[in-house]
């Protein structure tokens, strides 16, 4: 196998508890990315479609994360070529500089014979992230490599852990057209909570998983809740408290900041309930005057996979 076409796919970090620890896999929205094997040694970004980002190997996510994980393997004796099909906007809170991170390892990985699990990829990947917000964290490239939900356990060392979605579990997600660089959204947070938030906020991170495991859709909506990042990065987001507000209304267990924002998730039981929260959201951004995306999507299974 010469060369291999991928669907990178977007994820939503934090969801509202879990801070750095938590993510989910989208289904329907990503990238694509075609990683070809070629004699020229290293790695090269050939071409990228549908965004103004650099194309040097060690200023593109993609590249410093092939890099990361090539430094690992004996010297080869050829290179690799990336081509990246850009359709998650940067700056939009969905995991884009994951989604290219993650596609890259992974396709590497598949060409070279499999040296590494799909776990043992995060590592890596968490290097492109590092380029990208100044900060190797892995609640976007764990569920972009692994699928459905991840909890990142402990950073050091590694410890990652997969939990299966509950089946009728739908996300929606609305990005107003606003970047957002998560590096900006970082330089607003405190480094102190009290000890009152934090317990708070370590009791729904444990309701969310039992509520995932248990399918609770209930418990799973009771622990969707942020007591320390959320109430000072909403003001940055325009609309957040009305679209969150709206979300409830329209059957939404519960509805938080996607990663660093400025996008907007819920997550609901049932395709129908997701359909008629987007477009209540919908409604809300357009009678503000602002653009903005959506997507409706089911809990991704698998992660990155070969088209």
């Amino acid at each position: 196998m010469k060369e291999i076409k991928l669907f990178c796919p977007a994820t939503i970090a934090n969801l509202s508890c879990g801070f750095d620890v938590l993510g989910l896999c989208l289904d329907n929205a990503g990238d694509e990315m075609i990683v070809r094997k070629v004699d020229q040694k290293g790695v090269r970004i050939t071409k990228i479609v549908g965004a103004d980002l650099p194309l040097e190997t060690e200023k593109n996510v993609s590249g410093v994360a092939a890099l990361a994980m090539l430094e690992t393997l004996d010297e080869l004796d050829f290179g690799f070529e990336i081509e990246i099909y850009k359709h998650i906007k940067a700056g939009s809170g969905i995991g884009s500089s994951a989604a290219s991170s993650a596609g890259a390892v992974f396709g590497i990985n598949e060409l070279l014979g499999r040296p590494y699990s799909r776990k043992d990829l995060v590592q890596f990947a968490m290097q492109g992230e590092k380029l990208a917000s100044g900060n190797a964290h892995a609640d976007n490239v764990a569920p972009a490599l692994l699928g459905a939900f991840t909890l990142v356990r402990s950073y050091s060392p590694l410890d990652i852990i997969r939990i299966d979605s509950p089946e009728e579990l739908y996300a929606t997600v609305v990005h107003p057209q606003i970047e957002l660089k998560t590096s900006d959204a970082r330089s607003v947070l405190k480094q102190n909570v009290s000890l009152k938030s934090a317990i708070m906020q370590w009791g729904n991170v444990g309701g969310l998983v039992a509520g995932l495991y248990t399918k609770d859709y209930d418990l799973i909506g009771r622990s969707l809740h942020d007591e320390i990042v959320e109430p000072v990065r909403s003001v940055l987001i325009p609309g957040f408290d009305q679209i969150k507000q709206t979300a409830y209304e329209n059957g939404a267990l519960g509805s938080g900041i996607s990663g660093s924002g400025p996008s907007i998730f819920a997550l609901s039981k049932g395709k129908e309930t997701a359909e008629k929260i987007a477009k209540a959201m919908s409604d809300v951004y357009e009678k503000m005057n602002l653009p903005y995306e959506i997507h409706v999507s089911k809990i991704n299974p698998d992660g990155v996979r070969i088209l």
